[in-house]
């Protein structure tokens, strides 16, 4: 039956990961898509004068970057070796406040 939970929970991350991926590359299309759209707009009917169409791309572009690091886990800050880290942290500081308070 332990194998089976083990299986079962390796299957729901595993899901959650894909959905997780598939949602950011969504997300890649859909930016290419629109800002493509958006510099032929600026092109055709601005004549390039004013290339307009650069800030959301720029802007758009940073949340995308965002985004991938959070699917991609490349925040150092965030990412589970530190969450590992400060999970054992705060658990020894626990057990060394538990062991204070029962002498």
């Amino acid at each position: 039956m332990n194998t089976q939970e083990s299986y079962q929970e390796r299957y729901t991350r595993a899901k959650a990961r894909v959905e997780e991926l598939k949602a950011f590359y969504n997300h890649v299309i859909i930016y290419l898509i629109i800002n493509s759209g958006l510099a032929a707009l600026n092109y055709y009917s601005n004549e390039w004068s004013f290339p307009w169409f650069l800030f959301p791309l720029l802007g758009w572009g940073i949340g995308l970057l965002s985004h991938a690091a959070g699917v991609f886990r490349l925040n150092p800050f965030t990412g589970k070796d530190w969450e590992n880290r400060k999970l054992q942290e705060l658990m020894e500081n626990e057990e060394d406040q538990t062991l204070i308070n029962t002498k």
